[in-house]
């Protein structure tokens, strides 16, 4: 099971997790803006491997980039590489170790609140492929999760939103309590001593999903919420050449998964009205999709990895706040009335 700490004593902390696990070399893998705005902070004294940012860099070439640097350093199978910023980072750095050599011990930093309740926990890690999210990857571990809102002091709005997000989600397969508490919680002037417990209470929503089913071969499928219509935004986006953040599009793909929940589940409607008036009060904007790229966004779908046949789309979806529903699946029709619905929602 991942050690998880709370803490704003990072260095601190991973001087003591590295002395714990005596590895024979240290390696931070991290990205270029992470190297110049955190790590001087950190004053951390192990060799660098830095990375591109941002999720267009979430490829094949970073992650060649990433096994060049250990190799070049000299880490061996008893090394330990160290991830260093948000989920990009998280992710690559984590599917790096745990091929290098067959597999390295390593630990997650994440400098995001999306990378801190999402990417960083849980085990998966991957790279983006042929224009597919998340499209190649594995499960493995980090032996410890450092998680401190300090980190977060200089993220932007859009940053902040992004990772609320995630934190909404599992508000909404948590409990109505849970989800009301956090459309409360101002993001956007946040108390950073204030969401610290906000943001352990919501990670160990995901522990506990995970801790019961840790390969997603059922509940931790709710952790999808969102994902299967979110992934296709961000999917379509890319290709368009605008692309939107991981946290706004999921923001997004929840709506369109509640409309869903909503005309097959009896999902309260007064509920889909109360989430998208929060989106749009707090500033995600809306995606600039229209219905010429409704067909788009229906293939991207279908290459979602979760779907257990080519010819269905699998969703998660809510009979109400904290009521979850797994392996849900929805016709084409019914999808393509809850874009035009969400449209309607987000204007």
């Amino acid at each position: 099971m991942q050690k998880i700490l709370y803490t704003n004593s990072v260095s601190e902390a991973i001087d003591r997790l590295v002395s714990e696990i005596n590895p024979s070399s240290v390696h931070i893998i991290t990205d270029t803006h992470v190297e110049r705005e955190v790590l001087p902070r950190l004053a951390l004294s192990y060799p660098v491997i830095a990375v591109k940012p941002g999720d267009t860099n979430k490829n094949i070439d970073s992650l060649t980039k990433i096994w060049a640097g250990l190799i070049s350093q000299g880490a061996t199978r008893k090394s330990l590489a160290i991830n260093i910023g948000g989920g990009v980072v998280t992710d690559m750095g984590g599917f790096a170790a745990a091929t290098y050599k067959r597999g390295i011990r390593f630990i997650n930093v994440p400098t995001t609140l999306l990378a801190a309740v999402d990417a960083a926990v849980g085990g998966k890690t991957g790279i983006n492929f042929e224009g597919l999210k998340n499209e190649v990857g594995a499960f493995a571990p980090a032996d410890a999760v450092i998680i401190s809102t300090s980190l977060f002091s200089t993220l932007p709005a859009e940053e902040m939103l992004s990772g609320y997000a995630e934190m909404l989600k599992h508000g909404l397969l948590s409990s109505e309590n849970d989800y009301t508490e956090l459309l409360g919680f101002d993001i956007l002037d946040a108390n950073l001593e204030r969401l610290l417990p906000l943001l352990e209470k919501s990670v160990k929503v995901k522990e506990r999903i995970v801790e019961e089913d840790p390969r997603e071969k059922g509940i931790r499928r709710a952790l999808n919420l969102g994902h299967t219509t979110g992934h296709a935004f961000e999917s379509l986006a890319i290709h368009k050449g605008a692309p939107v953040p991981h946290g706004h599009a999921v923001a997004y793909g929840m709506l369109v998964e509640m409309i869903l929940s909503h005309s097959l589940e009896s999902f309260p409607s007064e509920e889909l009205y109360r989430y998208s008036r929060y989106l749009k009060e707090q500033g995600y904007g809306t995606p600039s999709i229209t219905c010429d790229d409704y067909a788009s966004l229906i293939e991207y779908m279908r290459h979602d990895k979760k779907n257990d046949t080519c010819d269905s789309i699998n969703f998660t979806l809510l009979s109400s706040p904290g009521q979850v529903l797994i392996d849900r699946t929805a016709s084409e029709a019914q999808i393509l009335a809850a874009f035009d619905i969400f449209r309607d929602l987000m204007e």
